[in-house]
């Protein structure tokens, strides 16, 4: 196995093998791409063209504005009155001026009374499990008692970087013959494979408010990690089904674990939704070519090999545990209230590489939720729970997500678009195609979208609701591997990505259709062919590439995070941007905080009073080769940056930072 090493560390190194591979959608559906095509054809449309005149006929009617015009409707019209920040790379975090940016929690950080101290060179996983984990992603804040002062944090931690977090592991082949130079990582043993389970899943801890500052109270009755050794329950129509029994679990209702949780999601309910994303890279091993779920897994790309778990533990080897698989890719939600309580894989929500779970009561009060799948060329969801929310009976709510539909969006090149319900028995969904029952659906809940032909999107991560303008917003990062242009992914090799804007039919977020346009072209505005679609008030530190996780606040403002974003690709780090979406200042962005090198910006999320935002700064560091001022491989003896403690002795952490404005008030006016 020592010559899956380096592969190993590439894809700890990057975390974006769905940005690099081909993708996995074997079907010839109508891409996004191809949509837009036809819908702009009678404007002329050049397909396959990069030209930003033939792209601006695509977006938003801000784009249709004379220069001019745009420049006198973005005066004065933005919603954000900070200062923002100065774009660029460097070994620190920056935040706009008149904030303070305070670390909050660090990998290695103590949760407990008992937790002992981080020592990384001394690791052990009995140390990590009561320990803040590795890269956290998605943050969440339930409050106390209606406090937005006093409250439960709840974090994930999607995955782990090896070279990044061991001593002693990292060997260097040199540059030769115009090729690179190579990180390698040792083969691993069977500790460093328990730390990392340790240092996957999720935080559960109570933080407080005092003089301004955010502190963590360890003495906190529900704090709480959750690893990838966390016994968890299977609800939901899945639950039981043969395709989910294993040796160690012949009902096929329990699992141990959850793993790359990456976006997520707090319910109305104050439960905690993690989301498992990119599962297929902790399977090793073959199945042969007939067996039962070799199409299945191919759709998923299992095994992948990426980690070495299924070296040490056989349910990670698919040759011992072929259905192992099919336990994960869930959404799993999690009881703050009490840290006995056992999280449950929610099955009724579809197994793909999930991005998130923001919600938004509907209405009628049944709860709507958002779903990404984040692959090239993979779909839009959405699930809507049959039954009603209940705000004086939290019990009352505990299993709603157990039954409901669960759609796929598809968008037509007129602008209108179809949620399609994902139910067997209809249409395409019978056991004539291989589902006998909605467990199956659900189980193979991607080929079930091939089939209903839904459109192949360029990466959905984040899709957050917006419960103040009845508008949805859904976060692209990009796709370099697509060939054709359509309605909803415009451009061909996205490298940049860009955001459409959803309005469901009547304003009813449970409705099974609406209207979409494309809200944002990402990228460098001053390089035409990039045809980034940005206001013209849009300086040149406040545009972003790569969209990816993103925040309504309460005053219906939308945040959005990016990763991807480097010196290599635009110049610049990672950010948090402030993005107008209403009015004459539709389009217009402000960098607001910026991460250190080699970081990935995650979060964000706002207090319901506006006057905190907590972030999440994954992997800094890593990628040194990128940055002219290391220019070559980071790893843990030699750093691009030691942020955040900038000690000799300390590795980089990945940490969570809370930011507020001096003196108090709202965060971005």
């Amino acid at each position: 196995m020592n010559d899956q090493a380096p592969i190993r560390a590439a894809f700890r190194t990057s975390q974006l093998e769905e940005a690099e591979g081909e993708g996995l959608n074997p079907t010839a559906n109508r891409t996004m791409g191809e949509i837009i095509a036809s819908r702009f054809s009678r404007r002329n449309f050049l397909r396959g063209s990069l030209a930003a005149t033939a792209i601006a006929a695509t977006v938003s009617p801000m784009a249709l504005l004379s220069a001019e015009q745009a420049r006198a409707q973005g005066t004065g019209a933005s919603r954000f009155t900070f200062k923002e920040v100065e774009a660029g790379v460097d070994a620190n975090h920056h935040v706009a001026e008149g904030y303070d940016a305070d670390i909050l929690l660090r990998w290695g950080d103590g949760l407990f009374p008992d937790s002992p101290d981080f020592d990384p060179e001394n690791q052990t996983p009995q140390a990590q499990e009561r320990q803040f984990g590795y890269n956290n992603d998605y943050v969440g804040f339930i409050p106390i008692n209606g406090s937005s002062e006093h409250g439960l944090l709840v974090v994930n931690h999607e995955y782990t970087n090896e070279h990044l977090m061991f001593p002693g592991i990292v060997t260097i082949k040199e540059a030769s013959a115009g090729e690179p130079a190579e990180l390698v990582v040792a083969p691993a043993d069977r500790k460093r494979v328990d730390i990392e389970m340790a240092a996957h899943g999720g935080t559960i801890v109570e933080i407080r408010k005092e003089g301004g500052k955010w502190r963590v109270v360890r003495e906190g009755a529900n704090n709480r990690r959750i690893t990838a050794q966390t016994e968890m329950l299977v609800t939901g129509p899945a639950a039981g089904h043969d395709r989910l029994k294993t040796n160690a679990d012949a009902t096929g209702t329990k699992v141990l674990g959850t793993i790359n949780n990456c976006a997520g999601g707090v319910t109305p309910w104050g439960t905690y939704i993690m989301a498992e994303e990119n599962f297929h890279g902790y399977f090793l091993g073959e199945l042969p070519a007939d067996h039962p779920e070799a199409a299945n897994y191919e759709r998923y790309g299992v095994p992948d090999g990426s980690y070495a778990w299924g070296e040490f533990h056989d349910r990670f080897d698919v040759s011992k545990e072929p259905n192992e698989p099919n336990r994960f890719g869930w959404i799993v939600e999690v009881d703050v209230n009490d840290p006995n309580s056992v999280p449950r894989k929610r099955t009724a929500l579809g197994r793909f590489k999930h991005e998130g779970a923001e919600s938004i009561v509907n209405r009628d009060g049944r709860v709507v939720f958002y779903l990404g799948d984040d692959e090239r060329f993979d779909y839009v969801y959405k699930f809507v729970t049959a039954g009603t929310f209940d705000e004086t009976d939290r019990a009352a709510n505990m299993d709603l997500l157990d039954e409901g539909t669960l759609y796929v969006a598809r968008f037509d090149e007129d602008g209108s678009m179809v949620w399609l319900p994902l139910v067997h028995g209809e249409g395409p969904l019978t056991a004539e195609n291989g589902f006998n029952s909605q467990a199956d659906v659900l189980i193979e809940t991607r080929r079930a979208g091939d089939l209903l032909e839904a459109t192949p999107m360029d990466r959905p991560e984040d899709i957050e609701p917006n419960g103040t303008n009845g508008r949805v917003y859904v976060m692209l990062t990009n796709n370099t591997r697509r060939e054709e242009a359509n309605a909803a992914n415009p451009r061909v090799d996205n490298a940049f990505g860009h955001i459409i804007e959803i309005a469901e039919a009547d304003g009813d977020f449970a409705a099974t259709s609406g209207t979409w346009e494309v809200l944002l072209q990402c990228g460098d505005p001053s390089v035409a062919e990039v045809g980034a679609t940005f206001s013209t008030e849009t300086t040149r530190n406040g545009w972003f590439g790569m969209p990816d996780n993103c925040a309504v606040d309460a005053d219906g403002r939308l945040w959005v995070s990016t990763d991807g974003n480097s010196p290599k690709s635009t110049g610049r780090t990672d950010g948090l941007f402030a993005l107008d979406t209403e009015g004459e200042a539709r389009g217009t962005s402000k960098l607001f905080f910026r991460v250190p090198v080699g970081a990935e910006m995650c979060g964000p999320l706002p207090t319901p009073d506006l006057t905190t935002f907590f972030v999440a700064v994954q992997h800094p560091g890593d990628g040194g080769e990128d940055w002219e001022g290391f220019g070559r491989p980071s790893y843990y003896e030699d750093l691009s940056t030691r942020w955040p403690d900038f000690e000799d002795t300390m590795p980089v952490r990945p940490s969570v930072v809370a930011i507020t404005k001096q003196g108090g008030g709202k965060i971005g006016v």
